[in-house]
């Protein structure tokens, strides 16, 4: 595997947490989406971030690891920037789908911590029990899945307010 982490103490309470750099990298926001879809069995899942740069980067990495998770071809609604409330509310709206929030603290240069909290259907916390082991499992057995071929591919749909709303990918 390149550029391993420790997944035992980034993957812990619902959450990918951890100090950029150094504990994680935007390669773990791929894995992250692209388990997620696979554990879950979705062909959905939500996202948004805080509007901080560096969780812009780890978002747009979860959104291409989640459409490329294996044959799922799973649609990614993205919400770009948007609270964690609004997040929870568009998976609800979407018939109840897992979600990721995308949140930094800090900057890369004074040290920054990067979580990524991800959702059930129920919008609860993943836990041991819901996913997150099995996601820890995969990424450190280097069982994430490998990217698709274009016919078998997801896609991100902007989902959007506001004057940046005809967004797409």
């Amino acid at each position: 595997m390149l550029n391993p982490i420790d997944v035992n103490a980034v993957l812990t309470g619902g959450c990918a947490i951890g100090r950029y750099p150094g504990q994680i990298h935007e390669g773990v926001a791929w894995w992250i989406g692209s388990c997620l879809v696979v554990t879950t069995h979705t062909h959905r899942i939500a996202v948004s971030h805080d509007g901080h740069p560096i969780s812009v980067r780890f978002h747009e990495r979860l959104c291409r690891g989640a459409i490329n998770a294996r044959h799922y071809a799973a649609t990614v609604t993205d919400l770009g920037h948007a609270t964690e409330d609004s997040l929870l509310a568009a998976a609800r709206n979407l018939g109840g789908v897992p979600s990721v929030f995308v949140s930094t603290l800090g900057d890369a240069d004074t040290g920054a911590t990067v979580t990524l909290t991800l959702h059930d259907h129920a919008g609860r916390r993943l836990t041991e029990d819901s996913g997150l082991a099995v996601i820890r499992r995969m990424i450190a057995e280097d069982h994430v899945p490998i990217p698709v071929n274009d016919a078998a591919r997801g896609r991100i749909e902007a989902h959007r307010t506001g004057p940046r709303a005809e967004v797409q990918r």
